[in-house]
């Protein structure tokens, strides 16, 4: 397909997982792309973190890092507010912590530029 993609670490460009996978996206609030399966250069913190402020205020989640460079890349929700229960249980990447190779032409672009077909889990 014309859209598959890899999406890869900002820091270090670790694969982290790829648009095959991908189940949802969420915009407005988060800039997330969300998955239900990631690589082996994802990692999560077995304890879990509280939001305290912003779109994750009063969440449970598990941080997501990349295994080679570290950087936060996204989280799974544990625990959410209603509007954000659908994540609950997936891999959510940050936008703006990932990058996009985009394998028919060859190019990388910034996560928060793409738009991926619609595809969502709250139906």
């Amino acid at each position: 397909p014309k859209d598959c993609a890899v999406f890869q670490c900002r820091g270090c460009w670790a694969v982290l997982g790829d648009s095959l996978h991908l189940c949802g996206q969420e915009e407005r609030r988060l800039g997330l792309l969300v998955c239900y399966k990631v690589t082996e250069d994802v990692a999560w913190e077995d304890s879990l973190m509280i939001g305290l402020e912003g779109a994750l205020l009063g969440c449970a989640y598990n941080a997501l890092s990349c295994r080679f460079c570290g950087l936060t890349v996204g989280f799974i929700l544990y625990s959410a507010s209603r509007d954000l229960a659908y994540l609950r249980g997936f891999f959510c990447f940050f936008k703006d912590k990932i990058l996009c190779y985009f394998l028919k032409n060859q190019m990388i672009i910034e996560a928060s530029k793409v738009n991926f077909p619609t595809v969502t889990l709250k139906e």
